[in-house]
């Protein structure tokens, strides 16, 4: 039996429309699965009554031919059943994957639209759930209650209209057994239910938590809390247990239950069926026929129960993955584009088809060219994540072309928030920010990005082999480019020493590689996009001091000629920049050069003599 998580759709008319949407690409092979399966259900039916007139015409008259010709009639009337059976089985298997393949690749398409702001809202978990548990939940009963709930429906309705026809009189006393059916099944799933919900939201506690245990190891080994973090373990896992027993305990009585009052129901109506056989009320072959009809009834309205059931818990995880489809993506109303260009014999900038290593601004409405150079500024710009708190208020500040800018200040001052901005991850409540005189807005995010290279404290890396890694900056990059800057990042030598070099496969986030390593690559894969401009959030915090000096001279060829905005966790790697900018509580209180704002001896110069920590 299937668990029920006892969730339900909060709007099941626009969730089963929705997913009707999907199913009605594939409306001929669900057809086909819907005519096999009245084929199976009315197979099964009339193959059970046909035992009346195999009683009545042959049987009780001795017709031993008739009664041949009626046993092969209806052996094929089983048989068309059972091929039909097979049929849709095999033609839902088909349908349902080719609506779950829809459904996944438009989940993923539109997962890649959204902005920022909603993976900020929502943890990486329940996104996560979404492509698996609710997926695989929409699967399976796709696959195996869609067609199982048709068949069941037509079974009972088929059943108790031919018990009906057959014997009137009996079926009064067999309604009465099957709304006892009907009770026991609604009590039993309710207590079920609300056992399995709590089983599911206990096992997802217990699952958190031997994942937390797992990643934290070396901190419990350190600090000798084993035997506390077991008792944690076995207090989250009673809990479970005492869930899932009760659960279980719930449905599994609802099988035999309804069996039992089937049985029951079987036996008065066997007696009474006899006693009006005898009576001459009826004849054997309907009450044979009749029996049988008792004996089946049972099996249907169980599955049809658990099924529905079933399904409606699969629509409780379709909604989910429709709410993420429903979800805003993100807007992008600009217009200009990035494209490459060269210099005609005048010195006049020409578009090109080929990549030159030069690039400008174009404006689609007058096709003008505005070469890229780097030059960013900010115009009194107001942000806040949420539209009730401001993180920067009032910010004005420039970088030239071939600057490097340098933020510092405590932890949520605004830094990265800033160089968020500069990508339009979010857009401001307030202001102006222009990029070679244009507003941002108006440039494409694509074409904004692209120019764009950043290097995160944080590193990330790709499951593939090293080249992969760096040509993710430049998808077309060949080896040589993707060697020059793997030099340029001083990745080089490290990349050669490895057993399989640049065909080196990295796995868990680069977990087979140090930290230094990373960062390396990291850089690697921003200098092969050659970008105007670069966002360094503190890419050397992270690394010992040799990796550092490793990574700084490199760091300097690659910044030659370009404009950089460097977060700054330690000061004494922002000593050469142009201009330091400090920030507090989201305003940029001095702006100057190193030796300019230890003369001011303001927030810097606290800082920088260590009178003042940074975080």
């Amino acid at each position: 039996m299937p668990q029920i998580s006892g969730k339900r759709p909060k709007n099941l008319r626009k969730t089963f429309r929705s997913l009707l949407s999907y199913m009605g690409k594939h409306r001929f092979l669900l057809l086909i699965v819907a005519i096999l399966v009245t084929i199976s259900a009315l197979g099964n039916l009339l193959g059970t009554y046909m035992l009346k007139p195999l009683v009545n015409r042959y049987i009780v008259p001795g017709d031993m031919k008739g009664l041949i010709f009626g046993i092969a009639v209806t052996a094929c009337i089983y048989g068309l059943g059972v091929l039909s059976a097979y049929g849709y089985t095999q033609t839902m298997v088909k349908a349902a994957q080719k609506i779950i393949y829809d459904i996944r690749k438009d989940l993923f398409a539109k997962m890649q639209k959204l902005p920022l702001s909603y993976f900020d809202s929502h943890t990486h978990g329940d996104i996560m759930s979404r492509f698996t548990n609710d997926v695989d939940t929409v699967a399976d009963a796709l696959n195996n209650s869609f067609a199982m709930v048709i068949q069941s429906f037509i079974q009972i309705v088929g059943t108790l209209t031919l018990l009906f026809l057959l014997n009137w009189q009996l079926s009064i006393f067999v309604i009465f057994g099957y709304l006892a059916m009907f009770l026991y099944i609604r009590f039993s799933s309710q207590k079920s239910k609300y056992y399995f919900h709590h089983q599911q939201k206990y096992l997802g506690e217990l699952n958190g938590y031997i994942e937390e245990i797992i990643q934290g190891q070396k901190v419990i080994k350190v600090f000798n809390h084993e035997e506390e973090n077991l008792a944690a373990f076995q207090k989250k896992n009673d809990r479970l247990r005492a869930a899932g027993t009760k659960a279980v305990a719930y449905s599994g009585t609802m099988i035999p239950m309804v069996v039992s009052i089937s049985y029951i129901n079987y036996a008065i109506v066997a007696i009474l069926g006899g006693m009006m056989a005898i009576y001459g009320m009826t004849d054997v072959g309907s009450l044979a026929s009749y029996l049988v009809f008792v004996r089946q009834a049972a099996l249907p309205i169980n599955q049809f129960t658990q099924q529905s059931n079933f399904l409606l818990t699969a629509l409780a995880g379709a909604e989910r993955i429709f709410d993420l489809m429903e979800e805003n993506a993100e807007t992008d109303n600009g217009k200009i584009t990035l494209t490459p260009v060269k210099k005609d014999s005048f010195g006049n900038l020409k578009k090109c088809s080929e990549r030159t290593g030069f690039w400008a601004w174009e404006d689609p409405s007058s096709h003008s060219l505005t070469p890229l150079l780097g030059d960013v500024r900010f115009d009194h710009v107001d942000f806040g994540y949420t539209r009730d708190k401001t993180i920067l208020k009032d910010i004005s500040l420039y970088a030239k072309p071939g600057q490097k800018i340098a933020f510092v200040g405590s932890t949520g001052a605004g830094k990265t928030t800033i160089t968020n901005l500069i990508n339009r991850f979010y857009d401001i409540k307030k202001g102006r920010i222009t990029y070679d005189g244009i507003d941002i807005k108006d440039i494409s995010k694509d074409s904004l990005r692209r120019s764009l290279g950043i290097v995160l404290q944080d590193t990330h890396l790709f499951s593939g082999t090293i080249a992969d890694n760096i040509r993710f900056g430049k998808l077309d990059a060949t080896q040589e480019e993707i060697e020059a800057a793997a030099k340029l990042a001083n990745a080089h030598s490290f990349i050669r020493r490895l057993p399989d070099g640049y065909e080196t496969m990295i796995t868990g986030d680069g977990k087979n590689l140090s930290q230094g390593q990373r960062q390396l690559l990291a850089i690697a894969r921003a200098a092969v996009a050659d970008p105007p401009v670069l966002i360094l959030d503190e890419a050397t915090s992270s690394i010992d001091t040799r990796t550092e000096e490793l990574i700084e001279r490199g760091m300097n060829r690659l910044m030659e000629g370009r404009t950089v905005f460097v977060i700054a966790h330690r000061l004494s790697t922002v000593r050469g920049a142009n201009a330091i900018l400090v920030l507090e509580h989201g305003k940029v209180i001095e702006r100057g050069d190193h030796e300019e704002l230890l003369a001011q001896k303001g927030e810097y110069y606290q800082l920088y003599t260590g009178m003042f920590e940074l975080s």
